[in-house]
């Protein structure tokens, strides 16, 4: 046990890409003593790309890759750049980027392609072993991570946009905590409301926002990418 978090059944392979050496031993320590498999752990973008073709090589992709959104040389958008490519080369391998600041031009690429697997959190969630670790999990087993800071600001702007005109201030509410991967029961739990009126919430959201039950699970991610496609 770490820190009062009990190592996971559920263990996940992963590939960590950072160029702080003490933040990628972190990280490698942390998920290794909680029964995860870190495949390998690289300072680069390029040696990210590179660790993933021979992975795939060998027939063992990682269920996800940890990567920073800068990395070297120019410390610019190398990490979410080769993130995105990754996802369009390796669809199965989910992606969970951090970053020091919500960088919303990265977000929005990066959450543009598909709505599986593929998380956006700040760095400072690190410090909280057990909600990183989930999120960990989460995207690898094809779910989605957003950080509370990245949700509110793209749905700052989304207003801005008037994308969400429809929804009222509740469903917003309701929305935000969908998109960090809250499940209807912890939704209830955290406005104090019952499961049905949740439930009455997201089916309005997706009634406002035109998505039909034909596009299916992925609804509870597409409501809150709608905006990013207008």
């Amino acid at each position: 046990m770490l820190g009062g978090y009990r190592a996971v059944e559920d263990r996940v392979r992963v590939v960590i890409a950072e160029d702080s050496v003490l933040l990628r031993e972190g990280l490698t320590r942390l998920l290794t003593d909680l029964g995860h498999d870190v495949l390998a752990g690289v300072g680069d973008a390029e040696a990210l790309i590179k660790t993933i073709g021979d992975l795939a090589a060998q027939d063992e992709l990682p269920d996800v890759v940890v990567a920073d959104v800068r990395m070297p040389p120019t410390h610019t958008d190398e990490g979410v750049r080769a993130a995105v490519r990754l996802r369009k080369e390796h669809p199965g391998i989910g992606v969970l980027v951090l970053s020091q600041y919500v960088e919303e031009q990265y977000a929005t690429e990066l959450l543009a392609g598909s709505s599986r697997g593929v998380g956006y959190l700040l760095k400072d969630r690190v410090a909280e072993v057990r909600e990183f670790v989930d999120a960990v999990v989460r995207v690898a087993r094809g779910g989605t991570a957003l950080d509370p800071e990245v949700v509110a600001q793209l749905l700052g702007r989304s207003r801005k946009q008037d994308v969400l005109a429809g929804l009222t201030p509740r469903e917003r509410e309701v929305l935000g905590l969908m998109a960090e991967g809250r499940t209807n029961s912890a939704i209830a739990g955290q406005l104090v409301v019952s499961d049905g009126a949740v439930e009455k919430h997201v089916s309005n959201i997706f009634l406002k926002l035109g998505l039909s039950p034909s596009v299916g699970d992925h609804r509870r991610v597409l409501a809150v990418l709608t905006y990013l496609r207008n």
